[in-house]
């Protein structure tokens, strides 16, 4: 039997959706208009001429969605974005955040690294004191971090990175649409599967292209491969539709709230977080346990963010914020999607209670 395109194991409780996200129906749709147009947007002849406004109106859709009006290079998704903001920027010295996720990591190779506090966030006179009479350094941040969800102030940040004559490269592959990132990055890096498009495509947005060195090929010479055609109409089509964070909020509070009243620990609870994106302590349980006991039930869930997870190890995340080894491997990842209902939440949060109820002695 065929399975529906938003349910890919039936009767499950899907809440990785930081991992990905199911692809909308106007993305689908998209897609599959995008692969009747199979020409080649770079060939002169007219077919190729069709593909290539087709592509350009998507281009201009993923731009205008984040309100921005400057140059937008297509990739594969965020890790390549990453990788090529931070290979390729003309300047003189790399700096990220200690809490990055391991895309930045791996792309940053020898960079300085900035700490965060306990709430994970980046302390304004520690950004201050490493850009000291550093001119040309690029800073890498994660708006919204990928494990625990925390919002960095970015507007303070740029702020901080541009008097002191630096570029700002901002990872907003969790973020979604028309959150105000324009007036303040030099570099965004986007994800088409985070946010309902499908995967394999994403972008970098670019401020001024002179900050950053070309490659040749396409993309105006910044990245070389045949443009995706399908895949960014797909893209295009998931960014118009807004996405529902305030019942993300509502629904994360719930969440929150019955962690705390179970006997768990809401991970950097006093931050301004993603309404989509938590993460929770039950101490005393391995979070391999926990996602078993979870999955058993019904559950999709993570522990930490999907790059890293399969690996088990530590996250650096955590650790960057203080907390002991053995404490981060009992923390468990929940992230909503467009579908998460206020029913799906309410069955994880008995799931949950059931794991603990398990394992230790907790309030009701």
């Amino acid at each position: 039997m065929e399975l529906a395109l938003s349910d890919p194991v039936p009767n499950r409780i899907y809440l990785d959706h930081a991992a990905t996200t199911a692809m909308t129906a106007a993305a689908v749709d998209a897609v599959m208009s995008g692969m009747a147009r199979w020409a080649n947007p770079s060939s002169p002849h007219a077919e190729g001429r069709a593909a290539r406004a087709a592509l350009e109106r998507a281009r201009g859709g993923v731009a205008s969605a984040y309100g921005w009006r400057h140059e937008t290079l297509l990739t594969s998704g965020a890790s390549e974005s990453l990788g090529i903001a931070l290979g390729r920027s003309v300047v003189t010295r790399r700096l990220l955040s200690a809490v990055e996720h391991d895309a930045a990591i791996r792309a940053g190779g020898e960079s300085a690294w900035l700490p965060v506090g306990s709430d994970g966030i980046i302390d304004p006179d520690a950004l201050r004191a490493a850009l000291a009479d550093q001119p040309r350094t690029l800073v890498a941040v994660q708006w919204a971090n990928s494990e625990t969800g925390v919002r960095q102030p970015i507007e303070t940040v740029a702020d901080i990175v541009h008097q002191a004559g630096g570029l700002l490269l901002v990872d907003a592959a969790q973020m979604p649409a028309n959150d105000g990132l324009s007036d303040h990055a030099d570099f965004i890096a986007l994800s088409g599967h985070k946010r309902g498009g499908p995967p394999g495509i994403g972008a970098l947005l670019v401020r001024d292209l002179a900050t950053l060195r070309p490659s040749g090929g396409q993309e105006r010479g910044y990245r070389a491969g045949t443009e995706n055609l399908p895949a960014t109409l797909g893209y295009a089509a998931a960014l118009a539709e807004a996405e529902p964070v305030d019942r993300w909020a509502m629904l994360r509070a719930r969440l929150d709230d019955a962690v705390r009243r179970s006997g768990g620990v809401v991970v950097a609870d006093d931050s301004e977080r993603h309404p989509a994106i938590a993460s929770y302590h039950l101490p005393g349980v391995a979070s391999a346990a926990q996602l078993i006991r979870l999955d058993a039930s019904g559950f999709a869930v993570s522990a930490g963010s999907a790059c890293s997870s399969g690996s088990m190890k530590p996250s650096n995340v955590l650790a960057a914020m203080g907390w002991a080894e053995a404490a981060s491997r009992e923390v468990i990842r929940v992230s909503f999607g467009r579908s998460t209902s206020e029913a799906d939440v309410e069955a994880f949060i008995a799931a949950w209670r059931g794991v603990a109820r398990a394992t230790r002695t907790f309030a009701a």
